[in-house]
């Protein structure tokens, strides 16, 4: 079983960056599928990136795509999520997720597939 904290969210002007940290324990991420998801102020929950297990495999909405990145870095067992161009769009509570997925080049795309889950950091972006 693995724990999920995810970090790095404040208040950023429209046009800047934030890079949110989702830190595991219990388990190496490397042995995870990760995702990241967010859910605005009266909305349900959205899919914003995914990566493979192998991390060769990544999987973006298209309302972050060529903004946002995901990657990974195992000797500190930390999922990032680098996020440019904010947009007031982008306000939300993003969370981290974790799969141990069949094959290491599956990722997930559906909140209704991850086991875990972290508990959110607040992103806003002012206009």
């Amino acid at each position: 079983q693995v724990q999920l904290v995810e970090s790095g969210g404040g208040l950023v002007q429209a046009g800047g960056s934030l890079k949110l940290s989702c830190a595991a324990s219990g388990r190496t991420v490397s042995s995870y599928a990760m995702g990241w998801f967010r859910q605005a102020p009266g909305k349900e929950r959205e899919f914003v990136a995914a990566f493979s297990k192998s991390s060769l495999t990544t999987y973006y909405a298209d309302s972050v795509k060529g903004r946002f990145a995901i990657s990974r870095d195992n000797a500190k067992n930390t999922v990032y999520l680098q996020m440019n161009s904010l947009k007031p769009e982008d306000t939300a509570v993003y969370y981290c997720a974790a799969k141990i997925p069949l094959y290491s080049e599956n990722f997930y795309y559906r909140e209704q597939s991850y086991d875990y889950w972290g508990r959110g950091t607040q992103v806003t972006v002012s206009s």
